[in-house]
């Protein structure tokens, strides 16, 4: 719908551009705008909770697009024919059975913000207000045929009797999401400073990288990619493969879409490399600090990527530094590993020599052992090429754009052929990048 607007330049939108994302992302970039006293226009909808969060007002004249009297309409229970026949009294029920607007944002904000369930809710709502219940019951009578009203008032509670043990158990709930939320709001609040900064730093870092890679013509480009894969593998194949494959891409029409991604991936495998090199340095030069690390690394690639996407959205907003940021964390356990094992991994007798010439431990670490362990850590600057790559149709949910887009878009419209095309773009992509990347086989190894 919102594409179409843009598309067909409605209320002057031609010149936008839709950052597809979530409704959580959305919500995200509303908050911020929210705490920062700054105006904003999103997309809204009643019932939703953002109706009780946010001091919203619906803007008038889109009756051509969402429907008179601002898209509002009635939705009633539908039943097989035949059934308030057969079952009258439900079907009393279901006739005096209404809801609202207010009635409904109110339930929703219940059970997605305050995690109540809707069993607990239902409870609560009908022991609180008894009053509502009176056009709902009206005529409605119990099983055993007393008025189904004077049967509610009389036995109605909050409570059950004789709960199960996985309810007992889960009622005493260890309270580690609402921890993991204090601690983000706490981080939001008193830290938007520093993260502020590291926003910057990050777009600045994106914008510089998108500006070297977008002011060469796409011949130019593609030239200087195949020049760079000649000057590392000398391979005459893989100039070919690299040359029709970026034409391929470019015939497809992901080529500005295919340049946002490898600004990605390049800006988050520098950082992640930068972080990682010394750290793995630093690991393997203190057994006990890589003890510390390694369940902190374990962590950061188990943990599933939605995980801590989600509190990198509410402290960055909408765009491509949570996808930047997440991407970093996913990538970074790669550089730090390889590097510990190649540097842990350098022979005694390389280190004695070194050491038998005077070599200082500065110098043992550049000259011995760094050229040592380097086609293992270059290694895992490719790991974490690839792994930076795999994240981009998740990075694309928080607005970071690239190839992830359309990708989204297909699975969001069900649209195979763009879903397939992006898809191979994807790969060919992988594919140049890790070839390019990888270390030189070693041939005649001693």
């Amino acid at each position: 719908m919102v594409l179409g607007l843009i598309k067909a330049n409605r209320f002057k939108l031609g010149g936008f551009k839709l950052v597809e994302s979530s409704e959580q992302g959305m919500l995200a970039q509303v908050e911020r705008a929210v705490r920062a006293k700054a105006p904003i226009v999103f997309l809204g909808w009643a019932p939703h909770p953002m109706n009780t969060h946010y001091p919203m007002k619906y803007l008038s004249g889109g009756d051509d697009t969402f429907g008179p009297d601002y898209g509002a309409a009635t939705v009633n229970t539908l039943v097989r024919k035949g059934y308030l026949e057969q079952c009258p009294n439900l079907g009393r029920l279901f006739q005096n059975l209404e809801f609202d607007v207010e009635l409904e944002n109110h339930f929703m904000d219940r059970i997605l913000t305050d995690k109540v369930t809707a069993a607990d809710l239902a409870r609560e709502w009908v022991g609180g207000k008894p009053d509502r219940m009176d056009p709902w019951l009206e005529g409605v009578r119990s099983y055993d045929g007393r008025p189904a009203l004077d049967v509610l008032k009389g036995k109605a509670g909050p409570a059950r009797s004789g709960q199960r043990f996985d309810d007992y158990v889960a009622a005493r709930k260890i309270p580690v999401g609402d921890w993991a939320t204090q601690v983000v709001e706490y981080t939001k609040q008193h830290a938007r400073g520093f993260f502020d900064g590291i926003a910057g730093l990050l777009t600045s870092s994106t914008k510089a990288v998108a500006w070297l890679l977008n002011v060469m013509p796409a011949p130019v480009l593609i030239l200087a990619i195949a020049a760079i894969a000649y000057a590392v593998r000398r391979s005459i194949g893989l100039v070919i493969f690299v040359i029709l494959s970026l034409l391929f891409i470019m015939n497809q029409g992901y080529w500005d879409a295919t340049l946002e991604t490898l600004t990605l991936v390049l800006v988050a495998a520098i950082v992640a490399t930068v972080i990682g090199v010394p750290l793995g340095i630093w690991g393997a030069k203190r057994p006990a600090v890589y003890a510390a690390m390694r369940p902190v690394l374990d962590l950061m690639q188990t943990l599933p990527t939605f995980v801590y996407l989600t509190p990198t959205l509410v402290l960055f907003g909408l765009g491509v530094v949570p996808g930047l940021i997440s991407t970093i964390i996913f990538a970074l356990p790669a550089p730090i590993r390889l590097t510990q094992l190649g540097i842990a991994s350098v022979p005694k007798t390389l280190r004695e020599a070194g050491q038998a010439f005077g070599a200082t431990p500065l110098q043992l670490l550049f000259k011995v052992e760094l050229p040592s362990a380097g086609p293992m850590i270059l290694a895992g600057i490719t790991q974490c090429i690839m792994l930076s790559l795999s994240m981009v149709v998740i990075a694309a949910l928080v607005g970071a754009g690239g190839l992830g887009v359309p990708v989204v878009r297909a699975l969001n419209t069900v649209q195979v052929g763009m879903g397939f095309e992006a898809g191979i773009a994807i790969v060919l992509l992988a594919i140049m990048l890790d070839r390019i990347s990888r270390p030189p086989d070693r041939k005649g190894d001693e």
